[in-house]
């Protein structure tokens, strides 16, 4: 009997993905931001803090993801661990699109909206060219009942500061 292989990825228990989670985000809390956060580079993704609204609770809320930067502005998938549903986070941002983010060179207001068309397709392009979210950007999203947004976090400038 032959051995096949498949092309399918598969993705460690929910738990682990959960705990990894987690102990990323303590990293960041317990070296007050030294560690946790990344700038992206032209063959990897970026980290940074997201923090968000929650939509029924109205408290922040923040969140360590993966980012590609396309020019000023910064771009993330709303995969939730690959696994079925959207993220918390995006959710929020969905009732509450204006957020800030934690970089590795210091905070930054952003407006969220989700990529669409051939913008969509430009950025998914510039997502897979690094590592971050698996060897196969394609293969990881089909493993999602529904297509992965892509998430656009623009600059937001204060109308005060004009």
């Amino acid at each position: 009997m032959s051995a096949t292989t498949s092309s399918t990825p598969t993705l460690p228990p929910r738990w682990i993905i959960r705990t990894i989670w987690r102990a990323h985000r303590l990293l960041y809390r317990v070296t007050a931001g030294r560690l946790g956060l990344s700038r992206p580079t032209a063959a990897r993704a970026g980290f940074l803090r997201l923090r968000t609204v929650g939509r029924t609770s109205g408290r922040e809320r923040a969140v360590i993801v993966c980012y590609v930067e396309d020019g000023a502005r910064l771009v993330t998938l709303a995969m939730n661990g690959w696994g079925a549903g959207a993220p918390a986070w995006w959710l929020n941002l969905q009732a509450a699109p204006d957020a800030e983010v934690d970089l590795r060179d210091g905070a930054r207001r952003v407006h969220a909206t989700a990529a669409t068309g051939a913008e969509r397709d430009r950025l998914w392009t510039l997502l897979d060219a690094v590592q971050g979210w698996g060897d196969d950007l394609d293969a990881m999203a089909a493993l999602r009942p529904d297509q992965t947004t892509v998430v656009v976090l623009e600059p937001r400038v204060d109308p005060r500061d004009s």
